[in-house]
């Protein structure tokens, strides 16, 4: 048995007890090291109602936020390297209609890279699809609506302007723009992972974006990213091959981030036991990325925890961390 498969059956424990126990229908954890060998296994159920579906290794999942390190992280960062934007540049660089009917407001002088590491006032969760469901309409709304201003904490809408700044540059939709390799904005039903049974709206939503801000906007910055862990597995692979020590993505903004990406801390969603040089990113429908660089390895844990409703405990957060400190046990 191989490194890698020694691993996986470590860290897949934890996992099966949790598909085993109820907590979640099923997932799949893979792991690829710098040399490209990856190891895969999957469990349990990709949808459980109102039909029975099993997970298999090739089973694609909606990757709620890890869209904003694949996605939109990634594009930001390419267009700053090909100087087609400054990340220490405001945001009206690109969206100058910002706020524009107060010039000296705070969310004016708002800078890509604050947006990146989520250094700025915004709060943390806005019901933006309540406002309707012209994503026209709603992209307006969310320009010129008087946010308040706090303390600095994750939020999604530091990523929704970044995809508003990434349309206007590139004179196209989100949902226009290539996602990357293995990835595409929506997948078919049969070979998807079932999310909410979702009360706006009244279905059971599977290959389609469980986000409703996103779905409400028709694509955004912050969500919806579909994928298999394969092409999860690949993009952390190349990370892994073309990522030296000053890249942005291993560059500390705070504590607890890089651009786009979190970097370990006390209680961080991969564990105690990452090295320093690690950055991760989990998604709400219950995806996750985390690459070790000074290990040389990666690992993602992809399960559909919020089906067929998010208003349970399905001991995600400890389900991660534990998975992540056995794969790091040695």
């Amino acid at each position: 048995m191989s490194r890698l498969d020694q691993k996986l059956e470590l860290a897949f424990a934890p996992l099966a007890t949790a598909v085993q126990t109820g907590r979640i229908p099923g997932g799949v954890l893979g792991i690829v090291d710098n040399a490209g060998n990856r190891v895969m296994r999957s469990l349990g159920a990709a949808q459980l109602v109102p039909q029975h579906r099993e997970m298999t290794d090739n089973t694609w999942f909606d990757l709620a936020s890890l869209t904003k390190v694949i996605f939109t992280t990634q594009r930001i960062l390419a267009l700053a390297d090909a100087g087609r934007i400054d990340l220490d540049a405001p945001l009206i660089s690109a969206l100058p209609d910002f706020r524009q009917y107060n010039p000296d407001n705070w969310e004016r002088r708002v800078t890509f890279r604050q947006c990146l590491g989520h250094q700025t006032p915004f709060p943390a969760v806005f019901p933006l699809y309540t406002y309707g469901r012209d994503p026209q309409l709603l992209r307006a709304f969310l320009l010129q609506h008087q946010w308040e201003a706090g303390p600095a904490v994750y939020s999604d809408i530091n990523f929704m302007l970044l995809g508003l700044a990434l349309e206007r540059i590139e004179r196209q939709g989100i949902r226009q723009m290539d996602p990357g390799p293995g990835f595409a904005w929506s997948a078919d039903p049969a070979q998807s992972a079932a999310t909410e049974d979702d009360s706006w709206r009244h279905r059971v939503l599977v290959g389609e974006v469980h986000d409703d801000n996103c779905s409400a906007l028709e694509g955004a910055g912050h969500a919806g990213l579909f994928g298999t862990a394969d092409a999860v597995l690949d993009f952390a692979r190349d990370r892994l091959a073309d990522t030296g020590p000053d890249a942005p993505i291993r560059t500390p903004l705070s504590a607890r981030r890089t651009h786009g990406w979190e970097r370990p801390y006390e209680g961080w969603s991969g564990g105690e036991l990452c090295s320093p040089a690690s950055i991760g990113h989990t998604g709400f429908t219950g995806t996750g990325l985390w690459i070790d660089f000074e290990r040389g390895c990666a690992w993602t844990l992809l399960t559909n925890r919020v089906h067929p409703t998010r208003h349970f405990d399905s001991g995600i957060v400890a389900l991660r961390r534990a998975v992540g400190d056995l794969i790091n046990s040695d």
